[in-house]
């Protein structure tokens, strides 16, 4: 089973994922392995990123990751791929995500934009418009340690991806922080 383990940058995706690493389960970290497949198409220059042509890593993907092993792919970029079995998305409250943006010392811009995408649900609506919702879990990392998160996503794989109310999608809100934004 392919499973994307994705959020906005700064949700905590990458320490979730070392600790499953460490608990037995194989991550594969996506940017670096979209790299090494040649996979870049590119380099969004506005952005100092690199572009990654998504329907060759798709392909890629498709050819080296049978579904019947689990496999956590780790990337904000991981629900974009239609490979993907089930979609993990780690949120974190506009606020407090921004706090771990400016301690990683990300640029007030690249913050902005990324505080944003978290209020407006942009990877929550991506995921939507390429899974089925049922296959989609939302984590809210806010007040977790990573530990507590990779036990809830252990708990979640324990039980085969069973829909459930808890971690369902609609159950995170920050549509509060836009009202706020606006009033100041």
């Amino acid at each position: 089973m392919r499973v994307a383990l994705s959020g906005t940058p700064g949700t905590g995706k990458t320490s979730v994922a070392t600790v499953l690493k460490n608990q037995g389960y194989v991550i594969v970290q996506l940017h670096t392995f979209a790299q090494e497949n040649h996979c870049i198409a590119g380099v969004d220059k506005k952005r100092n990123s690199q572009l990654i042509d998504m329907e060759k890593l798709d392909k890629v993907i498709q050819k080296n990751f049978t579904t019947d092993a689990l496999v956590f792919f780790d990337g904000h970029i991981a629900h974009l791929l239609h490979t993907m079995d089930k979609v993990i998305l780690l949120r974190c409250h506009p606020k407090e995500l921004k706090k771990r943006l400016m301690n990683k010392k990300w640029n007030a811009k690249k913050i902005r934009e990324n505080v944003d995408a978290e209020t407006i649900d942009v990877i929550l609506c991506e995921a939507v418009e390429r899974h089925r919702s049922e296959d989609i879990f939302e984590i809210d990392t806010t007040k977790k340690s990573v530990e507590e998160i990779a036990t809830v996503i252990t708990r979640i794989v324990k039980k085969n991806f069973q829909p459930t109310r808890t971690y369902s999608i609609g159950q995170i809100d920050w549509s509060e922080e836009i009202i706020q934004t606006n009033r100041t």
